[in-house]
């Protein structure tokens, strides 16, 4: 297992990690990362992790990059998650033009400053999140670039030496499967079996770390 007794996980997100966080009195959530935690407490009992949500709805890589010194360097985080793409995807085919678009060189060059960062701030762990599915089609328009996206963040992970969490690859081998079945409330929100999807895809990328 990738994490360790006595480590601060910290989960950095959008609304998709945030997942109704200010109304949990553990501030966990009711999405992916309270699955998670109830994962690690069932399958590693032993395992005394200190995990904390810090998603926040509506964020695009700017405000992560807004809110990094204190959500992130301040917490000195042992293992930093981070999942972001997915507003600033969508952003860019609204009509009007949404001013708040995040554009790919953007973005990119926005995530390697953080993480870069990061790297000479914190000494942490790094795993970064495929940005998730915007339409439970493949033809749906955002989807292209969706995938354009996590190839930079493939990227990066890559650059960084950082893992992997395959999550929207997740989301289309259970949307193919099983074409029928609703994974999200309206494209972009996982229901829950969508946050249990997420959850699962990321326990299998800290298990098969050595």
């Amino acid at each position: 297992m990738y994490l360790k007794s006595g480590e601060r996980f910290l989960l950095i997100g959008d609304s998709i990690t945030d997942a109704g966080r200010r109304e949990d009195p553990e501030e966990l959530g009711f999405g992916y990362v309270r699955q998670l935690r109830d994962m690690l407490w069932t399958l590693c009992p032993t395992l005394d992790v200190d995990l904390v949500n810090r998603g926040i709805g509506g964020d695009t890589i700017r405000d992560l990059d807004a809110r990094w010194e204190e959500d992130v360097i301040a917490l000195k985080p042992d293992v930093l998650s981070i999942s972001i793409g997915v507003n600033d995807v969508w952003r860019q085919l609204q009509e009007p033009t949404n001013p708040e678009e995040v554009p790919l060189d953007e973005f990119v060059a926005t995530y390697r400053r953080l993480l870069t960062h990061t790297r000479e701030r914190a000494e942490c762990r790094l795993i970064l999140c495929e940005a998730t599915i915007i339409g439970e089609t493949r033809d749906a328009p955002h989807n292209p670039v969706v995938d354009a996206y996590n190839s930079v963040v493939a990227g990066l992970a890559d650059e960084f030496d950082a893992l992997l969490a395959p999550m929207c690859a997740a989301f289309w081998r259970v949307i193919e499967a099983n074409p029928a079945r609703s994974w999200t409330s309206d494209g972009v929100h996982p229901l829950s079996n969508g946050h249990m999807v997420m959850a699962q895809t990321l326990y299998a990328t800290l298990d098969g770390a050595v």
